[in-house]
């Protein structure tokens, strides 16, 4: 292959490749660390694409455009070894607070796992050098590329491991390689081949994930006699079954329960979120679900029509079968959990999920189905897994979702919702913060009436009911908590020596703090002055596990024992990661005009700069704001983050390379009012994406896809003139700032992905997209005005 031709496709396959490696590391992240690491993994790539435009800005020779084929073979090189190496590295961010060494390894990680992304910026920004006239038809390569890639790792991963994906997606570089490289190039990549094959099948075990020691699969592990049985995957979680003493799940089981437990086998998801698979081989045994506080809704409601909403390991399905439930429907948004536990442990757990299951979101199957029942249940528990808890989305557990749970209840029907007591308390006051809230939005001026909550020593289950609370359903409730030995939280006209009874504490802190959440004329009072943020949460702000006060961090840190591990496991360390990325970012953009000696600073008119290299960076954090949202978006309607992410990505990055491929072939794209489109377009989507969740949400997912490209591709494609169009005009005119240009808009990136989370947290995603449209109405002044001062006509 000669010619321009050859350099597409390279540029296409590095693009395929990175992308899909970067959303493997999301994945790998997610398991062997915690999910809020996944925003690592995003930045991790963007500091690699600007490193490359820094080295190219401060070595012209590295420009060369015969060098890609070595760029390319090095991809594929760094892609194998980076994840190998870091594998081995003891990175864990709970030993933050006592081993500073692990500042070293979080060090070596950003080192190695960016070099991939290194390689392909080398890749891509060579290309842009040697190729600005062709801008266009450069970008459109690069990002059809990656929007390919984003789709393609979902294939992967639904079919083989993270790391095993990882690795496949070295080989079309390596095949690549064979075909167009020099000779040099084609030994490595036969050699790399042979080495994937060698390690693949002789050494299986280097390459498995390693967890960290901290999550609870390591921890139940490590108990004599405990026995790791399987592992499953699908291309949103991982799942592994396993035996260990540390299996005794029974939440909240009163001290009144004597008896043995039936056997039970431990289940995590992505090394956390702890459930058990119950056996039903003894049902003498299952007495015990009687003596559970989940089973307060069963005592005083009708167990006719159940729906169960994330089962998970099916306790709430068993339950809900020795109630003698007339009809119990299930819907897990686990999809893997609900296929392992159908085909491999059917018989163990007794068919739960034979009949009657649905995968998805709980709310959107309601969504599209006008059925109502007797009971509702929703388990809290391990919806709120270690490490995952400050900074993951959850529309489960939003203001939205329990109006419409509210919605589908019958007349005197019940909705339950049970939780662990994590101290300091917070979840179960959010909780209810948040459920009043949909009660008064569905026209219940006095929640009080309609509400109930008990505890245990360790759980908490709260119900409401769709009709007010009668009389009998409170004594029915008494009558339980004192047979159970467990104590009344909330019930219509409670007073604190009804409460306070078997568990007994000073303060008394959840009786005290539901009165005052229920009462209208202290609530907002005692919500703003709390330590911790048990505001209502919204879809808007899907941070139901995230409780942090900044002004009042000095406060928390007391309370939760002078530790930094809590603020470790909820992450709150993402500011720290930020400054740290914000301060590699800046070191790479300032690089370049710091050491003045390289001939690529010094020709053309060098006054002009500025106007152009901050074009490139507010193309760079406006693009990867929208990026961002418009994903975050879709997680309500395709119920899953990495689903949302694959599709999210796609449409944007293939609409942008359509939009480069647009602009290459009409040059009035190319002009700078063209950026104009968009700030008004990003605004009109703040107002269509809300409209479009709640119309489709019900939608089967082979129809959905088709929607979001269908909604995603415009704004895609109006996303991805302005960077070529600049490029071109670079080229035209300063074509040794190139190289920076694409350093100042990767490095501008880099933070975008924690940025957008940390401004989210307290205002929004809808603020994001606000400020990527003003960000976009300055990209276009800072392209004017260099237009102007080198004299380009701007029309």
């Amino acid at each position: 292959m000669k010619g321009n031709s050859r350099i597409y496709l390279i540029v296409f396959s590095a693009s395929v490749c990175s992308l899909a490696f970067e959303i493997s590391l999301t994945r790998i992240f997610s398991i062997s660390l915690w999910y809020h690491f996944a925003f690592m993994a995003i930045s991790i790539a963007m500091l690699g694409l600007g490193l490359s435009g820094t080295v190219l800005s401060l070595f012209p020779r590295a420009r060369q455009i015969s060098r890609i084929d070595i760029y390319l073979i090095l991809q594929g090189i760094s892609m194998v070894f980076g994840y190998l190496l870091t594998n081995q590295i003891p990175f864990d961010p709970v030993r933050f607070q006592w081993a500073q060494i692990q500042f070293l390894y979080i060090g070596c990680y950003y080192l190695i796992l960016l070099l991939p992304f290194f390689f392909t910026g080398l890749i891509i920004a060579t290309a842009f050098h040697s190729l600005s006239n062709k801008s266009g038809i450069l970008y459109a390569a690069d990002l059809l590329g990656a929007g390919i890639g984003s789709v393609g790792i979902l294939f992967l991963l639904h079919h083989l491991s993270p790391e095993y994906s990882l690795f496949l997606l070295t080989l079309p570089i390596f095949l690549l390689s064979i075909w167009l490289g020099r000779k040099k190039q084609k030994v490595i990549a036969a050699v790399g081949i042979l080495f994937l094959a060698t390690l693949i099948f002789l050494a299986p075990d280097f390459m498995k994930i390693r967890i960290s020691p901290y999550k609870e699969l390591s921890l139940a592990l490590r108990y004599p006699g405990a026995l790791h049985l399987n592992t499953f995957h699908n291309a949103f979680s991982r799942v592994d079954i396993f035996k260990s003493p540390a299996i005794r799940y029974a939440p909240g089981l009163s001290l009144k329960y004597q008896q043995a437990l039936p056997e039970q086998i431990g289940c995590s998801i992505d090394g956390d979120q702890l459930v058990a698979l119950t056996g039903i081989q003894d049902k003498s045994k299952f007495d015990f679900l009687s003596f559970l506080p989940s089973a307060l809704v069963y005592e005083i409601g009708h167990p006719g029509d159940v729906l169960i909403i994330d089962p998970r390991g099916g306790l709430p399905v068993l339950m809900a079968r020795h109630y003698q439930a007339n009809h119990i429907q299930k819907v897990e948004s686990n999809s893997l959990l609900v296929e392992l536990m159908q085909i491999h442990y059917g018989d163990y757990s007794g068919h739960i999920y034979a009949q009657n299951t649905k995968k998805g979101l709980g709310r959107t199957w309601l969504k599209s189905h006008s059925c109502k029942y007797d009971i509702i249940d929703i388990s809290l528990m391990n919806s709120i897994p270690s490490g995952v808890t400050g900074l993951s989305e959850d529309y489960r557990f939003t203001v939205e979702a329990f109006r419409e749970y509210w919605s589908h209840l019958k007349r005197d029907g019940f909705l339950s919702m049970n939780l662990y007591i994590l101290p300091p308390p917070r979840h179960a006051l959010r909780l209810l913060a948040t459920l009043v809230e949909a009660l008064r939005d569905s026209g219940i001026n006095r929640p009080d009436h309609y509400l109930m909550a008990i505890r245990s020593w360790g759980c908490i289950s709260l119900v409401v009911k769709r009709s007010p609370l009668e009389s009998g359903d409170i004594a029915r409730a008494k009558d339980f908590t004192g047979r159970r030995m467990f104590d009344m939280i909330a019930y219509p006209g409670i007073t604190s020596s009804d409460s306070n009874v078997f568990i007994k504490s000073a303060e008394n802190i959840y009786f005290n703090a539901f009165s005052q959440i229920m009462d209208s004329s202290k609530r907002n009072n005692f919500i703003e002055t709390y330590i911790f943020d048990i505001s209502p949460v919204y879809d808007d702000q899907p941070f139901f596990h995230y409780f942090l006060k900044f002004k009042n961090i000095k406060d928390v840190y007391r309370v939760t024992g002078q530790k930094w591990d809590f603020f470790i496991r909820e992450g709150y360390l993402l500011p720290i990661i930020l400054i740290q990325v914000v301060l590699l970012s800046l070191i790479l953009i300032a690089l370049p005009a710091l050491i003045r000696t390289r001939k690529a600073l010094k020709s053309g008119p060098q006054k002009n700069k500025m106007p152009i290299l901050i074009y490139f960076s507010l193309l760079g954090m406006g693009f990867m704001f929208v990026e961002i949202v418009l994903i975050q978006k879709l997680i309500l309607l395709l119920t899953d983050p990495l689903m949302a992410i694959s599709a999210g990505l796609a449409s944007v990055l293939i609409g942008a390379g359509i939009g480069g491929f647009l602009s290459s072939k009409f040059k009035y794209l190319q002009k700078p009012y063209s950026i104009l489109v968009l700030p008004p377009l990003i605004i009109l989507y703040v107002f269509l994406l809300p409209i479009i969740s709640k119309t489709f949400v019900h939608w089967p997912l082979a129809l959905k896809f088709p929607l979001i490209a269908l909604i995603i591709l415009p704004i895609g494609i109006f996303m991805g003139i302005p960077f070529p169009s600049g490029m071109k005009i670079l080229g035209e005119t300063q074509q040794n700032l190139i190289p920076w240009a694409w350093a100042v808009n990767g490095c501008l990136a880099v933070a975008a992905p924690i940025l957008t989370m940390l401004i989210s947290l307290s205002y929004g995603f809808n603020s994001i997209l606000w400020i990527s449209a003003v960000i976009y109405l300055l990209a276009f002044v800072s392209i004017f005005v260099y237009q102007k001062r080198m004299k380009i006509p701007a029309g």
